[in-house]
């Protein structure tokens, strides 16, 4: 049965995965969604025996439909190979009490490349089966990890060019060393003078503009998105949380049909809306963790059911979470309105015209899987301090987020489920962060005697990621203001 897909705004309706998947954002401004979420058909004792490959094929093609199985499976094959450093693809580490799920053993040691590993692979199969002849531009804000995944997913792919926003100063040294030094000949890096809120607004700007994308058609482009704006990016997120369970069954740390909990790390609230995706699909899942740092729009969300963005941008040691305006959350939203889409249309206008909308006593009852919580950056550095000092785990800052965040979670609730909790990125692109975390002082050292000092500190071998970048030379260097995004592009293009 084919699975269509329609805008969370309303303006579109019936379109395939592929055509979803190439368009990245509905005409409107909207967010495509499935029409409904497929349930699983494999139990998860049948799960349980499969490989990450294996389960990947078994998730997205109750999703992607319109993708032939040969097709799709050429996807994951090119997608989950040997760029990964583990042949579990994504590995789960017992530490403290709980289920840590390493997300960052790809080529860019982030969790994106769970999900940009495969894009380009479904992106340019979608191109072919629908007789696209345009040269796609991926077109992408980040707040640190997604730009380079991207762009390394990107590098040098047939018929595309990849353009990246990041904020100049908000990022660390290590994400934007990577992205700088970025190879290929599509690929194009621009820092601009703002934070990541108004790197993303200028995207989906630019997306809007329909008189743009005229211009860029009779010049041979069309427009699309690597950000987890793009249905796929969000389906290949769903399957590590299904990899999961079934992993714990195998092992039998978990019983068949046995709850957990799972908490995430969120900033765009793609990658827990991908584990409530799970949910839905037949995971048993029972809470949903939502972790927040400094910038806890979303906490404040789920405590009150206003969303409201206008207070200050803080930046904080873990910068893919610094982010007030969750663009997935509209999915959430949609869903909790009994798929309304006037009503979700009204709610993101006032959004963008007010910076805050509010939702209904009835919606928020539809998001009780939600619990939400935060950790301040004094408490984010003794969690991972902590951590490493009891048990030798270590964890990248982001993690330290989501780490504190559970155990307040627990300690408040007394809810003892087994819980995974998605780890993000590696330590090492958070070096100066977590050795200052885990040392308690200031490090004065330059960026790679830090690296090499945290591998000495904690025994953890240095990722072939982060060696790359130490002499590799700086190949991008444009910089702009958030209001010249668009004319940087057409430079960009030439």
């Amino acid at each position: 049965m084919e699975l269509s897909y329609q805008s969370t705004r309303g303006g579109e309706a019936g379109v395939t995965a592929s055509q979803a998947i190439l368009k990245g954002l509905a005409a409107d401004g909207g967010l495509f969604m499935p029409c409904f979420i497929p349930k699983l058909d494999k139990t998860m004792k049948e799960l349980s025996l499969m490989t990450y490959q294996e389960t990947a094929y078994e998730v997205m093609k109750l999703f992607l439909t319109d993708y032939t199985e040969a097709e799709l499976k050429s996807c994951i094959e090119r997608a989950y190979d040997s760029k990964f450093d583990t042949q579990e693809i994504a590995p789960l580490s017992k530490a403290d009490g709980a289920y840590y799920l390493e997300l960052y053993h790809g080529s860019t040691i982030a969790f994106k490349d769970m999900a940009l590993s495969i894009l380009p692979h479904l992106m340019t199969t979608a191109a072919k089966k629908n007789q696209v002849k345009n040269k796609i531009v991926i077109l992408t804000a980040t707040s640190g990890d997604t730009g380079k995944a991207a762009m390394a997913g990107f590098a040098d792919v047939e018929g595309t060019e990849i353009i990246v926003f990041y904020p100049r100063d908000g990022v660390s040294r290590v994400q934007e060393l990577q992205m700088v030094t970025q190879k290929g000949d599509n690929t194009h890096v621009a820092a601009i003078h703002g934070n990541f809120d108004d790197a993303q607004t200028g995207v989906k700007k630019i997306f809007g503009d329909k008189e743009f994308a005229d211009f860029l058609e009779t010049k041979g482009y069309q427009l699309s998105s690597a950000n987890s704006i793009n249905i796929g990016r969000l389906v290949p997120q769903i399957v590590y949380y299904v990899y999961a369970y079934a992993k714990l069954l195998s092992t039998g740390e978990l019983a068949d049909g046995e709850w957990i909990n799972v908490t995430v790390p969120t900033g765009n609230f793609g990658n827990i809306l991908a584990a409530y995706f799970a949910k839905q699909m037949g995971v048993p899942v029972k809470t949903l963790i939502c972790a927040s740092n400094d910038n806890k729009v979303l906490f404040d969300f789920f405590q009150s059911g206003t969303y409201d963005r206008n207070r200050e941008f803080i930046l904080t040691s873990s910068p893919s979470m610094d982010i007030l305006i969750s663009s997935n959350l509209e999915r959430l939203i949609y869903l909790s309105t009994g798929c309304d889409a006037a009503l979700s249309a009204a709610l993101m206008k006032e959004l963008s015209e007010k910076g805050s909308y509010t939702v209904t006593g009835e919606m928020k009852e539809k998001m009780a899987d939600f619990a939400g919580g935060f950790a301040l950056e004094e408490e984010n550095r003794a969690t991972i301090k902590d951590l490493f000092d009891r048990t030798g785990y270590l964890i990248d800052t982001h993690t330290g987020v989501a780490a504190a965040v559970y155990r307040n979670y627990r300690q408040s609730t007394g809810d003892n489920t087994k819980t995974v909790i998605a780890s993000t990125a590696s330590p090492y692109k958070f070096s100066r962060n977590v050795l200052e975390a885990i040392e308690g002082k200031q490090e004065t050292e330059d960026e790679f005697q830090i690296i090499d000092h945290l591998a000495g500190v904690s025994g953890i071998p240095i990722p072939l990621a982060v060696e790359e970048i130490r002499t590799a030379p700086v190949r991008h260097n444009t910089e702009c203001d958030a209001d010249q995004m668009k004319e940087t592009v057409l430079r960009f293009l030439g």
